[in-house]
């Protein structure tokens, strides 16, 4: 018999302990040691290659610590990688979900690899389809969806066995603000309605200035500030945004960063096309 996962509020729902990852002799992530209440939206903050997403693969046992640990809804990602997996949900920042099929058929397939019983499966995939407002495009083709509905259709995947912790790589990039603001309605939702805990990573300060109880941010593998939006921003003194409070700790612009990111992509694709 499984260990019976914390009861809501009772303990936090992820806690890394010294938590490292090492790359041959680079340092992805530093000891890094984190607490995240159960019930809340917290947000990884920071320029690209701070370490969020090995911080994000480690928690999800999709790679191993180097040393450390963590706590994910009450097991050790080292020790119970499986139990941590069956208490989980992950949406990656790349679309995922499988245009060739349509939105009903998707989620029956996450039915079946989730492991529910054939006899919960249609409940399950009908309550996730009309919370995440998809029910009318069910029987439609996924690639006939807008970026927004595909989304919302891998948050349904993600969340079809009522997992505890949900992880969201950058839910939101690439959509326009209604559908940025839709995704947003529906985080708030899981919260609300299930008592989901969401780590999520995002760039954009507005959204993490929005969702998030709580956030921290990293700088080349290490924790540099961890508060409400609130706290932090008033700690840099009035007028303060969370814009501000990223370029303080990370010594560059959230743009700047957008800016290199893009020519990092242009001259990658220039040699892939040498």
């Amino acid at each position: 018999m499984s260990k019976q996962a914390p009861t809501f509020g009772s303990e936090a729902a992820i806690e890394s302990i010294r938590l490292t990852r090492r790359f041959a002799d680079m340092v992805a992530l530093n000891e890094l040691t984190l607490s995240v209440p159960y019930g809340s939206i917290f947000g990884l903050l920071g320029p690209n290659g701070a370490g969020k997403s090995t911080l994000i693969k480690m928690l999800t046992t999709l790679l191993p610590p180097s040393s450390g640990t963590a706590i994910v809804a009450g097991f050790d990602i080292v020790r119970q990688p499986a139990q941590v997996r069956r208490h989980i949900g992950y949406v990656s920042q790349m679309l995922s979900a499988d245009g060739d099929l349509t939105g009903h058929e998707n989620l029956l397939i996450s039915a079946k690899l989730y492991g529910l019983p054939p006899a919960e499966r249609n409940e399950r995939i009908a309550q996730a389809l009309n919370f995440m407002e998809l029910a009318d495009a069910q029987d439609k083709m996924v690639r006939q969806y807008s970026g927004g509905m595909i989304r919302r259709l891998e948050i349904a995947q993600s969340m079809l066995h009522r997992p505890q912790v949900l992880f969201l790589d950058e839910p939101t990039v690439g959509l326009d603000p209604a559908a940025r603001h839709s995704v947003w309605q529906r985080i708030l939702q899981l919260r609300k309605e299930f008592g989901t805990t969401v780590l999520m990573t995002t760039h954009d300060m507005g959204e993490a200035d929005s969702l998030c109880d709580a956030v921290a941010f990293l700088h080349r593998g290490a924790l540099l500030a961890k508060g409400t939006p609130a706290e932090l921003k008033q700690a840099l003194g009035p007028g303060a945004t969370l814009d501000d409070v990223f370029v303080h700790y990370a010594g560059i612009s959230v743009a700047e960063e957008g800016e290199l990111r893009d020519v990092a992509q242009t001259r990658l694709t220039a040699r892939r096309l040498e």
